[in-house]
């Protein structure tokens, strides 16, 4: 999947995260660059002062279900919606004006009922072109090592119009990583808050 245009859209998976966003929002924020967050609705709940940050930093949102079920796409259409709603409930609860533009399916599992529930919804359904694997640690990997394999990745991987799939949910070395790659894109290419 592609942005449609030439510009590339950072999007960071399964936070909020107490530690990590934060530092990701300031990261951004200093490049001047915009991302779309794909939000856990467990974490939402649990974090919304983190939400109001994202939203306030102008960029995007994304329902990415309430607790991450990789089956959810397998359930009854009523239960995907109640999934999608009640994580789309406690993003408005965090900021009532905020506009959830966008799903992902946790592990990218889509089902066309669950684009179709999404769609219903309001929300457009996103897949990327681009994953470094941030949140795979082989056995014997230092965290340097997948720092560099992260990046490498991304800057072998991308084109114009790419949707990159990272995240800040519990992923310390991707922030590590966006330190290093935030000027190499920035430097490179068009980059937009919204991946569609």
């Amino acid at each position: 999947m592609t942005t449609g245009s030439k510009a590339i859209a950072l999007t960071f998976d399964d936070g909020p995260d107490p530690d990590t966003t934060p530092q990701l929002l300031k990261l951004l924020a200093k490049y001047d660059v915009h991302a779309t967050f794909c939000v856990i609705g467990t974490n939402v709940a649990d974090h919304p002062a983190l939400i109001r940050q994202i939203v306030a930093g102008g960029h995007s949102l994304c329902n990415h279900s309430w607790h991450h079920d990789e089956h959810l796409g397998k359930l009854p259409a009523d239960k995907i919606k109640k999934d999608l709603k009640r994580t789309n409930d406690a993003i408005h609860k965090a900021a009532p004006d905020a506009k959830i533009g966008y799903f992902r399916a946790p592990a990218g599992n889509f089902t066309t009922p669950m684009v179709r529930i999404a769609a219903d919804l309001g929300m457009t359904s996103i897949y990327w072109r681009v994953d470094p694997r941030d949140w795979s640690h082989p056995a014997g990997e230092t965290d340097a090592q997948h720092v560099q394999r992260v990046v490498k990745a991304v800057q072998k991987q991308t084109r114009k119009g790419s949707i990159i799939l990272s995240h800040d949910g519990g992923q310390p070395d991707s922030i590590i990583a966006y330190r290093e790659l935030l000027p190499w894109l920035d430097h490179r290419f068009t980059l937009t808050g919204k991946p569609q």
